[in-house]
């Protein structure tokens, strides 16, 4: 099992260095940290008393590692869910903040938990990951897998400035589905040939 350092450290790898994409609706992103994100936080890194494009150029790749752990994994409580969960469950909400948390509630509803789909991970939600974890210890990472990826192509189907995330240039997987698959295991990966179906109606 990977510590939570280690699976920042890559998260932080898989993100990237410094982009401003005017179709990510997150801005000026410097290794998968928002510039709305160091707003929130109040990182003037430059300390001229604004957050702007120039303290996401300056933010360091330890200093994401160390706001994605702060933020993202206890802050949230990630790290109260069942340790197979952790790691990708961690990954997708740097990648898409708390509906991360509301792909795994919806998925514990499915699997017949009551709860609430609030994007918190409250005691709920725990209890009910915990349970579901104990009844399918070896697929319970899979099924948020695909519901991960099923959530990137609704996105990129409702949203077309978003498909080149989810589809290269070529008809391939884009990065989010590459990013999901990641986080499951090969028998459930879709082959090229799925993955073109499933986005052959996009223009």
């Amino acid at each position: 099992m990977l510590t939570v350092q280690q699976i920042a450290t890559e998260i932080v790898a898989r993100e990237g260095g410094y982009v401003n994409d005017p179709d990510d609706p997150g801005g000026a992103t410097n290794f998968g940290v928002t510039i709305h994100t160091m707003r929130r936080l109040g990182l003037d890194l430059t300390r001229d008393g604004r957050i702007s494009e120039a303290d996401v150029r300056a933010l360091t790749r330890a200093q994401a590692v160390d706001v994605f752990i702060t933020h993202y994994f206890k802050r949230p409580r990630v790290a109260d869910l069942p340790e197979g969960l952790q790691a990708t469950v961690f990954d997708m909400y740097v990648n898409a903040g708390a509906n991360a948390v509301k792909i795994l509630q919806r998925l514990l509803v499915e699997m017949g938990h009551a709860i609430g789909v609030d994007g918190g991970i409250g005691a709920q939600t725990i209890t009910a990951a915990q349970s579901a974890h104990a009844a399918a210890p070896n697929h319970l990472a899979d099924a948020y897998g695909i519901a991960r990826r099923n959530y990137y192509y609704a996105l990129a189907d409702a949203r077309p400035a978003s498909r080149k995330y989810a589809r290269r240039r070529d008809g391939g997987k884009g990065g989010w589905i590459k990013r999901a698959e990641d986080f499951i295991s090969p028998r459930f990966h879709l082959t090229d040939e799925e993955h073109r179906r499933r986005v052959e109606k996009w223009a």
